[in-house]
């Protein structure tokens, strides 16, 4: 190649990482071997978001390449900007060595004219005569106070101990130009990873969400683009149209949903299961308003042709646990309405449970009867005279909970949302499911750090519910013997109707089911 041929290839490199990497970085594939790592689509929109935001957060799929291209980046980054800083942080020593190795790989296989020339190189660094460097470094609790850079990429962030505080210590350093590129698959619920995504999502945080799916991977899903890439797959035994049945038969369920539909749901030892968990957060609804200074979320009103259940749960309202109550449409189970809060006290709840009673038709409300919740009742019955409190088989108004009615009103809970019979509207209570663990010890309870009161006051909701559905009119009539049974409109739509002379005529009723 001529040198004005090589001026023009080192300018196109040095403006383009997509370019750089496509043309002139190798990896080393499982199957494959050392190939040209020849981007694919979705790994190209990953670079133009590294290229146009300042913090990104990825959530990925196994084996999709992301690792590679942050460190392709990475070289780009130091080969052509001097002065440049690139901190990988990364799970382990063996994982920060690793992706320096395949840095490394790639420095050593391009084309001298793209070889700056090499001032140190290490086992956890690699410095160019650009007097740009990048340095992979393990985790742990100090990481952070010597993490200053041009950019930082955290790699497999939710299974990184401390993360929250290493993040805390390195974004002063980088907020004032530093960028930032976390990337994971994901691990369960309620870690910093998974609070920082969920924020992106949420527009509540600078990060922008990336998010990619196995299906976009041409080694996982048949894409009429690749035909020479199967004949080469096929070479070594794979089948790309076999690929998604079996990778699924060889995992359990969880683990699928983790590693390859890069759920967050199910992916810990949840007490409802991922998949069912999965379809209920998709159902839910941001189309509600709010009462009591956004304590409260209505997604409907009250209609004068419907029964209402309110089902709820007491705390102190003094910061700790929450006092939360459920609406319930009685006739198809829909969740209307929903509060949460852990700054109200008893007297107050009382108050807007009354309130809210009477609006939803003088619903029937249902109190959890334990410890202070027969102080709730209390103000209920005594104080507001509210005339439809539930009360169980013996005549005790309200319902106590037990450690062995407990596990069956949760076992009916799990059975309602799974079949479809209660439909829950809010994200907050989804994110309580979410949280809702068997413990190691087999216990039933929130994890660490979250509350379960929306899912007690819902579990609540369920058994109450599915107990007056089982006692209503309705149930009575089917069981009456045929001579006292309501007499039901023949097809024909007339009646002999008896006149004022004593004779009979025929009357069209048709005009009474308008």
């Amino acid at each position: 190649m001529e040198k004005q041929d090589l001026l023009k290839e080192f300018k196109l490199c040095s403006e383009d990482p997509k370019y750089f990497i496509s043309e002139y970085i190798k990896v080393t594939h499982p199957v494959r071997g050392l190939v040209p790592f020849k981007l694919y689509p979705f790994q190209n929109r990953i670079i133009d978001d590294l290229e146009e935001h300042r913090f990104n957060i990825l959530r990925k799929f196994r084996q999709a390449g992301c690792t590679t291209i942050a460190a392709g980046y990475s070289l780009w980054m130091i080969i052509f900007q001097k002065h440049k800083q690139v901190v990988i942080l990364s799970k382990g020593d063996a994982e920060s060595t690793e992706v320096l190795d395949r840095i490394k790989l790639m420095y050593d296989e391009l084309p001298e004219f793209l070889k700056p020339g090499i001032i140190e190189d290490n086992k956890h660094t690699l410095k160019l005569k650009t007097y740009s460097v990048i340095k992979s470094r393990p985790s742990g609790k100090q990481s952070g106070r010597s993490l200053a850079g041009s950019l930082l990429i955290i790699d497999e962030a939710a299974f990184i101990e401390n993360i929250d505080t290493i993040w805390a210590a390195v974004y002063p350093i980088i907020s004032t130009g530093g960028r930032a590129f976390v990337l994971s698959t994901v691990n369960g619920i309620g870690n910093w990873y998974h609070e920082v995504y969920q924020k992106a999502l949420n527009g509540q945080n600078s990060f922008h969400h990336i998010d990619i799916r196995w299906q976009e991977h041409p080694e996982y899903k048949y894409n009429e683009n690749y035909s020479e890439l199967y004949k080469e797959m096929e070479k070594k035994g794979l089948y790309i149209h076999k690929w998604e049945k079996n990778t699924r038969s060889n995992l359990p369920n969880k683990q699928w949903l983790q590693e390859y539909e890069c759920s967050f749901l199910g992916t810990g030892d949840t007490y409802i299961e991922g998949e069912v968990l999965k379809n209920i957060s998709n159902q839910t609804s941001e189309e509600y308003y709010t009462k009591y200074n956004n304590r409260m979320r209505v997604w409907q009103d009250a209609q004068a042709q419907y029964t209402y259940l309110i089902a709820c749960d007491t705390s102190l309202g003094r910061d700790r646990d929450y006092s939360a109550f459920h609406v319930v449409n009685m006739y198809n189970g829909q969740q209307v309405a929903e509060f949460y809060s852990n700054r109200t006290p008893i007297n107050d709840f009382a108050k807007i449970l009354a309130e809210e009673g009477m609006l939803y038709n003088i619903a029937t409300i249902v109190c959890e009867r334990n410890t202070i919740g027969n102080n709730l009742i209390d103000w209920l019955y005594n104080i507001y005279e509210y005339e439809n409190l539930w009360a169980d088989d013996k005549d005790d108004i309200g319902f106590q909970v037990t450690a062995r009615n407990r596990e069956s009103i949760l076992a009916e809970l799990e059975e309602a949302v799974r079949t479809d019979l209660i439909k829950i509207n809010s994200t907050r209570t989804c994110d309580e499911l979410m949280t809702f663990i068997i413990n190691e010890r087999g216990k039933v309870e929130a994890e660490k750090g979250h509350h379960d009161d929306l899912v007690m006051s819902l579990a609540l909701s369920v058994h109450v519910y599915k107990n007056l559905l089982d006692s209503t009119p309705m149930e009575f009539v089917t069981k009456l013997d045929n001579s006292d049974r309501p007499v039901m409109p023949t097809k024909s739509f007339t009646a002999g109707v008896k006149n004022m002379d004593g004779s009979l005529s025929e009357e069209d009723y048709r005009w009474l089911m308008k």
